[in-house]
């Protein structure tokens, strides 16, 4: 689901005065409320998908390329579960919440993803080592994006 796919549900909603819909697509399920005062309040889920990377392809596979390829097969990706504003951090001051080389415990908080003013809190949903963190601070993040790739432990 998309920014203009949001705005448009938005312009029904209005159209046909309705105060509340929530809609579930490919995973991804989307609440949409009017406040008291007649503005609009936003919630999403804070979890995300967890997939397997597909192993990299070696022209001539060495032993190390090898165990490479194996320790990829294994790795998880923590994905973005809505479109929105990237931050690894709860504020601009503070420490990220994760870094590559650290261990996250299930259920831990790895980012925040902004999406229209509401901060949701992305957990971990796999114990395991941060290999990558794969966008930058304040970066624009789609649905599914991948943000983390996490090697189980």
């Amino acid at each position: 689901m998309n920014l203009k796919e949001i705005k448009e549900i938005i312009t029904l909603m209005n159209e046909n005065n309705l105060n509340e819909i929530e809609i579930e697509r490919e995973g991804l399920k989307l609440k949409l409320k009017k406040s008291a005062d007649g503005g609009l309040v936003m919630g999403t889920p804070a979890h995300y998908a967890v997939e397997s990377l597909p192993a990299p392809k070696a022209v001539a596979p060495t032993a190390a390329a090898s165990a490479a390829a194996d320790a990829s097969k294994n790795n998880k990706d923590i994905k973005s579960p809505m479109v929105g504003t990237f931050y690894r951090s709860p504020s601009p001051e503070a420490e990220s919440f994760v870094e590559v080389g650290q261990t996250v415990e299930v259920g831990q908080v790895v980012c925040i993803v902004e999406a229209m003013k509401l901060m949701n809190e992305i957990k971990s949903e796999v114990r395991g080592k941060i290999t990558e963190v794969s966008v930058q601070n304040a970066e624009p993040v789609e649905f599914g994006q991948t943000l983390f790739i996490v090697e189980p432990l």
